[in-house]
């Protein structure tokens, strides 16, 4: 039997978005322990565009595949794979290796660990902007411990991460301090559920989050940036509070904040998502209690704009931009 094709992205050399490559190729059956999924959306991550730049932690491996988050339905299963059926919608789970699969395509082969059922009252846009942000944010419980009353600040709030974790906060009874860093998104954070917003590049930092807790300070602090910022950050905790550090926009060296970190007590910890699927019980635990949100309505994916598998390298201008609020998607149809 001939496989069918599929229009697959792919880099043959690491740059800006423009190296992002379109082409038609056959899309190939599954092996022992895959599926192959006929992609239907695409969520795009920060992470993607450093592995495309060349910045990432994984070198690309070149010509290589892109993406690894998405959502479609199964046409194809491997030896081996049960629990799924053929024509079963699903989300492709972004715990594997970039550039290992890819799933900017119309067809992927992904491994069968990697998939989960559809929440069924999600659209597949919906659907394919969920499980990196919400497994990530989820670091404010995990590693931070946040709890009732307890004043969480949120760096680069406006990204889907940010606004996961906004949600998060608010389901467990924290009080989630969103900075940006102009005032242009406040209204849409504050429309979001941020209780707090502070425009970082407009205001005392410091100052302001020791007014917002009444001198307290935040219990914990949930940073995609890192570098030297992080001392401001540190100066905004409270006692014995918790600085998460998760990824590294700033693309400048971290400090250690030593004598702000004795001086508090501070505990300063990294944080990825795989310390989240990376642990069988965990990941279970952690799953059920999105999809409990998600039917609740406490958690509500939020979509900053949509494009089309063509538009894949505007779509990456975009990534990069810092203009969206929320996640980015892009359709193959």
């Amino acid at each position: 039997m001939t496989s069918p094709t599929s229009r697959v992205v792919r880099i043959h050399r690491t740059g800006g978005p423009e190296v992002l490559s379109l082409e038609q190729l056959a899309a190939g059956e599954p092996a022992p322990g895959e599926a192959r999924v006929r992609i239907e959306a695409i969520g795009l991550n920060r992470s993607e565009a450093g592995f495309r730049s060349g910045l990432y932690l994984v070198q690309p491996k070149l010509p290589a595949l892109m993406g690894y988050e998405a959502c479609g339905v199964i046409e194809a299963l491997g030896d081996g794979v049960t629990g799924f059926a053929l024509g079963q919608r699903v989300c492709v789970l972004p715990n594997f290796r970039l550039g290992d699969y890819g799933v900017y395509a119309d067809r992927a082969i992904v491994p069968a660990r990697s998939l989960v059922a559809t929440p069924p009252h999600l659209s597949s846009i919906e659907a394919a902007a969920l499980w990196m942000q919400y497994f990530t944010a989820y670091g404010i419980v995990q590693a931070g411990h946040a709890t009732l009353g307890d004043y969480v600040l949120i760096p680069a709030a406006s990204s889907s991460v940010g606004l996961a974790a906004i949600q998060l906060a608010n389901w467990i009874g924290a009080e989630p301090i969103a900075m940006t860093r102009t005032s242009a998104k406040a209204d849409a954070l504050r429309a979001h559920g941020a209780r707090h917003v502070i425009a970082s590049s407009e205001v005392d930092v410091i100052a302001e989050v020791m007014r917002i807790t009444g001198g307290r300070g935040a219990k914990v602090v949930f940073d995609p940036v890192g570098g030297p910022f992080v001392e401001t950050l540190a100066k905004s905790m409270a006692d014995e509070g918790i600085l998460i550090i998760y990824g590294s926009l700033s693309n400048q060296p971290t400090p250690y904040p030593h004598w702000t970190a004795a001086i508090k007590g501070l505990s300063l910890r990294g944080w990825v998502v795989g310390q989240v699927w990376n642990h069988p019980q965990r990941f279970e635990r952690v799953k059920d209690l999105i999809l409990r949100g998600l039917a609740g309505g406490q958690l509500k994916p939020v979509i900053a704009r949509t494009f089309r598998l063509d538009d894949i390298v505007e779509a990456h201008r975009y990534l990069e931009s810092n203009q969206q609020f929320g996640k980015i998607v892009v359709t193959t149809n």
